[in-house]
């Protein structure tokens, strides 16, 4: 199923921000004119038992991954290689949406994004960003709100 038919088919409020291809959220930044902060950090990140998760963070803050363990409820948890995240999300690292995932998998949403109506995420592509309502990424994702950010 694409992102786009997931979101319909999940009555979910979206709009697409077409923008040159991009990795990093600094980039799509720039490319865009859109805040930083506003732009999700979308990482795909594994526990010590193997289970996949999703930590989402804005894009001016690192993941502080004993807060994100923490929020889990786990060991520890680490980052997955660039490379090794598509098979797990279904998109590739700087298209990856903060919902609509490949698998079922656990989400970690930083608290510092509660302060927003909609924010930004990867658009399923490289090449495009998706704007969406921080409620419906909770719930659809039922999501983990924690202070992951630092």
């Amino acid at each position: 199923m694409s992102l786009e038919a997931y979101l319909t088919g999940n009555n979910v409020w979206h709009r697409f921000v077409e923008k040159q291809e991009t990795v990093h959220t600094a980039d799509a930044s720039q490319a865009t004119g859109i805040d930083l902060h506003r732009i999700t950090k979308n990482l795909v990140s594994v526990t010590e038992t193997g289970e996949h998760v999703v930590l989402i963070v804005p894009g001016d803050r690192r993941v502080n991954l004993k807060e994100a363990a923490k929020a889990l409820g786990v060991k520890n948890v680490r980052l997955m290689p660039f490379d090794q995240s598509e098979p797990i999300s279904g998109y590739p690292p700087g298209g990856t949406p903060s919902l609509g995932f490949k698998t079922k998998i656990r989400v970690v949403v930083d608290k510092e994004l509660e302060g927003f109506e909609t924010f930004y995420c990867g658009g399923g592509s490289r090449d495009r960003l998706l704007e969406i309502r921080f409620a419906d990424v909770v719930k659809l994702n039922g999501a983990v709100v924690a202070p992951i950010g630092s």
